[in-house]
């Protein structure tokens, strides 16, 4: 039998622990890149987050902010820098046509679907990747622009370079999945802050909400909007299963523009909820401008993390911390939404500012489906008081712990 030496032997092994202690700092450096962030009723998991004076540079708040993560959506705050980039230049102006091939037409939704062949203004792209996030026009803008995808990818990579996003790489203009498609929240708010200063005659088309395509309303866009009024005034939202839910948004309030960056919520309301109060907590800070200026961060950290694996995403789930209210399972989804609705009001006339979230819930058992009403992500307090003030009235009403959500919800049959 062939003998190893015992120095051979004991030099693999320091290799094998050499490999498996890189696998095992990347799979923590991974798993430290979501962590619990408070809710009003309670932690929710989220990823890297990052808040910034744009004026000066420096970052208020921030959490793993040069960690890397896929972009989604928020890719298209550089398609637009760039398209911003060119109307300067006088290289395009708002009433350009903006052709579509049919490359451009395959692309997934979200999208305007217009023909191969066919051509929109290009003001009327800008405001459908605001106000519907359109992969179409991304792509068409590129092709537009560079001639063909991969060289308009290059040269959005080539100008996160050029304004210090250093560990930022594009492949497409839109932003569905593609593994070599990074970047960081330190690089999204430098991004950001670029935007807001090298573009001010153009900004104003990322408060889009909604815009008119022929007879066809476009949007909602972005509900930061609304729910920072009337402080907010932009950027972006972006979604795809592995990044979750995340945000670039400015506000100014008593003339200070902050931009802020959240990334890898489970729930768009979840994400939407944290920035406001991000927000509010970092315009609250006197620093002195003492802390560290944004382009002094970081990057590095680790791949991207995996907030919803595919298989998982989609799926019905409960990713709220609150307790619910169940109150009842009906023959179908207006009249469950009445229930909702009426509970909702119940809670208001009980004294609770803060309401629960619609949560309507479909229920099967054999061939037939019901609608189960639920008030969802209640602080327990409210709950437990709404369903005692349902049952003292002879009314059905349960408290349901997030727990209490298990697939086929059996349980919310009734």
């Amino acid at each position: 039998m062939l003998k190893v030496p015992h120095a051979s032997v004991a030099m693999n092994l320091r290799l094998l622990l050499c490999i498996l202690g890189l696998l095992g700092s990347w799979t923590t450096s991974v798993r430290a890149q979501i962590a619990p962030v408070d809710s009003p009723s309670g932690p929710v998991p989220a990823g890297p987050y990052v808040v910034v004076d744009a004026a000066t540079g420096e970052t208020l708040l921030e959490r793993n902010a040069g960690f890397s993560w896929y972009p989604a959506s928020l890719t298209k705050i550089m398609t637009i820098y760039i398209v911003f980039e060119e109307l300067k230049a006088g290289r395009l102006t708002l009433t350009s046509p903006l052709p579509f091939s049919q490359n451009a037409n395959s692309k997934p939704a979200s999208k305007l679907g217009i023909a191969p062949g066919g051509s929109i203004t290009v003001e009327q792209g800008l405001q459908a990747l605001v106000a519907r996030s359109a992969n179409d026009v991304a792509t068409a803008f590129g092709e537009r622009i560079s001639g063909t995808e991969a060289a308009f990818a290059q040269r959005m990579t080539e100008t996160a370079l050029r304004l210090g996003m250093t560990a930022t790489q594009f492949r497409n203009a839109h932003g569905l999945p593609d593994p070599g498609q990074v970047t960081t929240a330190r690089d999204l708010a430098l991004l950001g802050v670029a935007m807001v200063k090298e573009f001010p005659q153009y900004y104003g088309y990322f408060r889009t909400q909604d815009f008119m395509f022929g007879k066809q309303k476009i949007g909602p866009g972005i509900k930061f909007l609304d729910l920072y009024a009337p402080y907010a005034d932009g950027l972006k939202t972006g979604f795809i299963c592995a990044s979750g839910f995340n945000i670039v948004g400015s506000a100014v309030r008593d003339g200070r523009r902050l931009v802020a960056v959240a990334l890898g919520f489970k729930r768009a309301d979840l994400r939407d909820e944290f920035i406001v109060r991000l927000l509010d907590e970092a315009y609250l800070l006197k620093t002195a401008g003492s802390r560290p200026k944004i382009w002094q961060l970081r990057n590095g950290g680790g791949g991207p993390a995996t907030v919803l694996p595919y298989g998982e995403c989609g799926t019905i789930r409960y990713e709220m911390p609150g307790d619910a209210a169940w109150l009842g399972t009906f023959g179908d989804w207006r009249t469950a939404r009445t229930a909702f609705d009426k509970g909702q009001a119940q809670l208001a006339t009980l004294g609770f500012s803060r309401l629960g979230k619609e949560w309507i819930l479909p229920v099967t058992s054999g061939q037939a489906t019901r609608q189960a009403a639920i008030i969802a992500d209640l602080e327990p307090a409210a709950a437990e008081r709404l369903c005692a003030d349902y049952q003292a009235r002879k009314l059905f009403c349960q408290v349901k712990k997030p727990g209490d959500f298990v697939p086929p919800f059996g349980g919310f049959w009734r």
